[in-house]
């Protein structure tokens, strides 16, 4: 799937399908842009959860931006609330793309909030600073924390790059407060201890960014 809706329950359904089951609720569009990724966390549901081809989130291959655009243009805009770029892989591997397809979106929807799911290790992806390139095209970014400590966050993550991934990660956080209005950061439920949200919690709150403990899902 390119372009999905969620439903309750952790389920996925392309857009037609969806709009079957429920065809007047308003809900945030996903936008699915690869597989590619430089984590491999160990909760991750690439690996945990199964689906069914038709409405599979693994992408037979990469599409382009005008296949993307061409969904946009295809899209129900009337019920959605959000348009969110995130799916089985990282978006900002594909960050020329993704800029386009953030800055097509504001073109013809200028008023619908924007959000990119990451795992805020774009920079070191791409060696730079990649904040900047959002300026103005995106509204919400929320990035995984995970942990509170390098060492658990590396162990949860299995970044490719290692312990500096976790600095790399809130550094990211921080570059992006200056371009985009609303920066959160996550943790999983279950996955991360009472204990260590409120470590995560003291981060943010020294940061002034917001944390979010987003629901486990094990299907």
């Amino acid at each position: 799937m390119i372009i999905y809706f969620t439903h309750k329950g952790g389920k996925y359904f392309p857009v037609d399908e969806s709009l079957k089951l429920d065809p007047s609720t308003p809900r945030g569009l996903y936008v699915n842009l690869t597989n590619r990724c430089n984590c491999d966390c160990v909760f991750c549901l690439r690996q945990k959860k199964s689906m069914a081809r038709e409405s599979s989130l693994w992408l037979e291959r990469e599409p382009t931006v005008d296949e993307v655009k061409a969904e946009f243009d295809n899209a129900p805009w009337h019920l959605v609330t959000e348009l969110v770029f995130c799916g089985f892989g990282e978006p900002t591997i594909r960050l020329a793309e993704l800029v386009e397809l953030l800055t097509y979106a504001k073109k013809i929807r200028p008023n619908l909030p924007t959000r990119l799911n990451t795992n805020g290790l774009g920079e070191l992806y791409h060696g730079r600073e990649i904040a900047a390139d959002f300026d103005k095209i995106l509204d919400t970014v929320s990035i995984s924390l995970n942990a509170a400590t390098a060492e658990k966050y590396f162990k949860l993550t299995r970044a490719a790059y290692g312990l500096k991934s976790f600095d790399a990660m809130l550094t990211f956080a921080e570059h992006m407060k200056n371009f985009v209005p609303h920066v959160v950061l996550t943790v999983v439920d279950k996955v991360t201890s009472p204990e260590e949200i409120s470590v995560c919690q003291k981060i943010c709150d020294e940061r002034n960014l917001t944390l979010r403990v987003r629901p486990y899902e094990d299907s």
